[in-house]
């Protein structure tokens, strides 16, 4: 009988103290809503690194007196600092909702659906056609009946020329939905809401999508024009808490085309060694490299997660197959992913990949290499300042005045389509991203637009 008052009783004092914190929580959120409005009148940036360092050590500071875990007292606080931003961030969109490739891409076919012509340098999809092995390789799959579920990780045969590609073993590859799905299962599976991941901007922006999507919060290593997009390691090294949990790498990177040397690819390696934190390398543009590249493989470490994708590499965006190259035991969280999400890649597509796997995609390299020198000559003419990209398939030049999101719609509607710099980055709305996935006439027409629209700006 006393044990059941007493049970009751600490009960009771847990549903007090619950209660507090949920008024407390209420009441924080409410001084995050004002901060926020004054944040919006006085033009600042959501995201204070100082401030959340400050907080990070007092926090840390009280753990240490009460003897609470560090890293569970971080993690309850990046909670509350995710739905702070959240809420700062929705009443700042309130003033205009960003603006990514995408939505540009689905504005533009929506135009297109009304019967007018737009030039695509948006997207990242190459005009130019698959092997014709994939396709003939498509139509045998339903002649042979090779269209059932397979292995969540991807057909026995895939698998194996992908390991041979890649020179690792079989049960250290999955393939995956495009590079998308890689990325999405990689930090899906391996973080936890209240951890965090270091992305280098500018950047895709799934990245921080899928953190979003499990309440991780993404820390931002910005770069600059100025320093040619190269990351400052030491910033990245001090950004490293014990709540950090993964390093994202994006090389040659979508939108600047940047490439890092080798020695800081070691330094970034030897960072993530150190702090045991997982390393995402994303090298979907790995063939677009027009200078050498070291792809994390290379390096061994059993925390690191390679993602490419046929997308690029054979122009089968559509096809959507890609894959991802792990130690086995991650691997094995990727598939748990996968399995739950989608069960398997299609297996006609996997046969279509594997047939295209024999092909040579240099002609496609070739081919963007010179529409990149292209398009670069001509932002030269239009005086316009950015780096010359080392690989991928874009050009981000800095726009001489004002705002990206006025131009791409000013653009948009004389029937031209490019990124707003914005979408990969919330600081680089003075950039866009141009595309070099059409024909050297067709880009030619949609710079000269460009280029009028700026001159009647200025």
């Amino acid at each position: 009988m006393g044990n059941n008052v007493e049970l009751e009783s600490l009960r009771r004092q847990v549903r007090d103290v619950t209660a507090q914190i949920m008024r407390n929580v209420h009441q924080r959120m409410e001084l995050a809503k004002q901060i926020g409005e004054i944040k919006n009148r006085l033009g600042i940036d959501v995201k204070d690194e100082k401030v959340e360092h400050d907080i990070s050590a007092m926090v840390l500071s009280l753990a240490d007196q009460i003897g609470m875990d560090r890293d569970f007292a971080l993690q309850l606080l990046n909670v509350l600092l995710s739905e702070s931003e959240e809420v700062q961030a929705q009443r700042r969109q309130k003033r205009g909702l960003k603006q990514t490739h995408m939505g540009i891409f689905l504005k533009a076919k929506k135009i297109e659906a009304l019967g007018k012509k737009i030039i695509h340098m948006e997207v990242g999809e190459p005009d130019y056609a698959p092997p014709a092995s994939a396709g003939n390789s498509l139509a045998n799959s339903f002649k042979l009946m090779q269209y059932h579920y397979t292995d969540t990780r991807g057909t026995p045969r895939l698998r194996d020329a992908l390991a041979k590609k890649e020179h690792v073993y079989e049960d250290q590859v999955i393939v995956t939905p495009g590079g998308r799905f890689a990325v999405f299962s990689a930090i899906t599976s391996l973080l936890k809401a209240g951890q965090e991941l270091i992305v280098i901007e500018p950047a895709w922006p799934a990245y921080k999508e899928c953190a979003d999507f499990v309440g991780a919060r993404t820390k931002l290593l910005r770069t600059t024009i100025e320093s040619n997009w190269t990351p400052d390691l030491k910033q990245l090294e001090e950004m490293v808490n014990p709540c950090t949990k993964m390093i994202v790498l994006n090389y040659p990177n979508n939108p600047t085309g940047k490439v890092l040397n080798g020695k800081a690819i070691d330094r970034i390696v030897s960072i993530a060694k150190d702090h045991d934190l997982y390393l995402l390398s994303d090298e979907v543009y790995a063939d677009y490299a027009f200078k050498n590249f070291a792809g994390i493989n290379e390096y061994g470490y059993d925390r690191s997660i390679m993602v490419s994708s046929f997308s690029k590499r054979y122009a089968m965006t559509g096809f959507r197959v890609g894959y991802a190259v792990a130690a086995k035991k991650i691997i094995a969280e990727l598939a748990r992913v996968q399995a739950v999400g989608i069960t398997s890649v299609a297996e006609p597509m996997q046969h279509a990949a594997l047939a295209a796997l024999a092909e040579d995609p240099s002609e496609n390299v070739r081919t963007i290499k010179k529409r990149l020198d292209f398009i670069c000559s001509k932002l030269k003419e239009m005086s316009l300042r950015f780096v010359q990209p080392d690989g991928a398939m874009y050009v981000y030049p800095k726009l001489p005045r004002g705002e990206d999101i006025p131009l791409v719609e000013k653009l948009l509607e004389k029937g031209v389509a490019i990124a707003p710099g914005s979408g990969f980055g919330d600081c680089y709305w003075q950039f866009v991203r141009i595309s070099a996935c059409q024909p050297e006439k067709t880009l030619e027409k949609g710079l000269d637009v460009m280029a009028s629209v700026i001159k009647e700006q200025a």
